[in-house]
């Protein structure tokens, strides 16, 4: 069976959820990332790889070639991560490895989903294995693992902290300049394309030109920036004064109800894009949060990173709320028969949630029962001295623990943000467990084995040279 056949295999087994909604999945972020270049419109909340990347395959056309290309991008992942792990790869490893994943965790509903959430698991895969398997993939290969390094970090901005987190792993396991360089090289990427393309969009040379308004809604939620509102407040001159004695409210509600004090005027009429209009004044609040509070701003975001590791659920990816008024608003751009396709489907229609209940419910068991397995394995990689597979299996542990700190703490505790990159532990435990190529031998071993097999040839080679005595 051919390498490609079988990665197209995987690929529709991770797509199934799709299938059965009738139609690619779609949250009400989706809107952002296809009105890019539907509508066109920057979202000044949001980076702009994602949009791009989907406008490749959709053209404003179907959203199905895009959904299509997501799940053939990460079954063929799926293959590179198993030749990284195990030295090559056989067609029925792979298809075992979809199909666990498919039938017992949220990777496939996150690869059926029009977000770059799917990117959360992707860009770790990237990395570890440009640091530590290198040498198993082409140069062909490696390009194409840094380029969707690069585009999945770029796609959130809570995969950057993630991928710096993975970095310095890899400079403590390796200790060694290149596996460093080439894990660093696709954040390097991310970040100068973003600083480019919003120099660009807005002028500003920064990461995220109003990112300071969402971790002040984490900070005032929690409680620290309310306490510095209303310790500097009316003194400091922050129109958000005006609300201080409405503080702390909830993160999203502060973020996106229109009644928010961050979405009304000090004298309480309606403030269009209040969040990009504060973000400067946001930036001041948060400084001075982090400069006077910074015990309870660590003591907030521990609490929260603890919590948001516990949450994993699939979450709030399969309901219709808000879906009429927002990414209806991208599909009404698509053809007549793509909207009329999206409207039949079981999440439009609010029935997918109850549809997709049977199949949600050994996820939970899944990742617990993969913890163990996957710390096992790494005790085993590193006791055979398999440091390629300790390096995989170790990066994973540390991207799911990076994950849960950076959304967490940074935004809020959402089952999604976890979710999106917990299926990572049943494929680390899977790729860890299982035989290895070259009867087993570990990296040490099979170069030494080699070695001895050359110097044996070639000393053959030179006794059969010499001339009978």
């Amino acid at each position: 069976m051919s390498t490609f056949l079988v990665v197209m295999l995987g690929a529709a087994m991770l797509a199934w959820p799709a299938v059965l909604n009738g139609y690619p999945l779609v949250f009400i972020d989706s809107v952002s990332y296809l009105g890019q270049t539907l509508f066109p419109e920057w979202p000044w909340d949001k980076t702009p790889a994602y949009g791009a990347v989907l406008h490749l395959f959709h053209w404003g056309v179907s959203l199905w070639p895009a959904l299509g290309a997501q799940a053939l991008m990460v079954s063929h992942l799926l293959w590179m991560a198993q030749r990284g792990a195990r030295g090559d790869a056989t067609p029925g490893m792979h298809l075992l490895v979809c199909a666990v994943l498919a039938a017992g965790t949220a990777a496939p509903w996150f690869a059926s989903t029009l977000m770059p959430d799917v990117m959360a698991g992707v860009a770790p895969l990237c990395l570890l294995l440009l640091a530590f398997a290198r040498d198993r993939f082409s140069l062909a290969e490696v390009v194409w693992l840094t380029l969707l390094g690069a585009v999945a970090i770029a796609s959130h901005l809570s995969h950057l902290p993630t991928a710096l987190a993975l970095v310095v792993f890899v400079a403590l396991a390796t200790r060694r300049l290149l596996p460093i360089a080439r894990a660093a090289l696709p954040v390097g990427l991310a970040v100068f394309g973003l600083l480019v393309a919003n120099s660009w969009a807005t002028g500003r040379p920064a990461l995220s030109p109003h990112g300071a308004v969402f971790l002040l809604a984490r900070l005032q939620a929690d409680g620290p920036a309310a306490a510095t509102l209303r310790a500097h407040c009316p003194r400091a001159g922050w129109e958000l004064c005006a609300f201080a004695r409405n503080l702390p409210m909830d993160s999203d509600a502060f973020l996106w109800d229109p009644r928010s004090p961050l979405n009304r005027t000090t004298d309480g009429r309606p403030l269009a894009m209040g969040g990009m209009r504060r973000s400067g004044e946001a930036a001041e609040i948060v400084a001075r949060t982090l400069s006077e509070r910074p015990a309870e701003v660590a003591d907030a975001m521990a609490r929260n990173a603890l919590r948001q590791a516990l949450l994993f659920e699939v979450g709030d990816t399969l309901d219709n709320t808000h879906l009429a008024a927002s990414a209806r608003r991208a599909i009404d751009r698509l053809p007549a028969g793509e909207r009329a396709t999206f409207d039949a489907g079981m999440q439009m229609r609010g029935e997918l949630r109850e549809a997709a209940a049977p199949f949600l419910q050994p996820h939970r068991m899944l990742v617990l029962a993969a913890l163990p397995l996957a710390l096992f394995a790494l005790a085993l990689s590193v006791w055979r001295r398999d440091w390629v597979r300790a390096g995989l299996i170790g990066g994973v542990l540390v991207a799911v623990a990076a994950n849960a700190v950076a959304t967490g703490a940074l935004s809020a505790p959402v089952d999604r943000y976890q979710a999106r990159i917990v299926w990572l532990l049943p494929l680390a435990a899977l790729l860890g467990l299982v035989p290895r190529f070259g009867a087993g031998l570990i990296d040490d071993a099979r170069i030494r084995a080699r070695m001895s097999a050359w110097r044996t040839s070639s000393s053959s080679s030179r006794s059969s040279s010499l001339p009978a005595s």
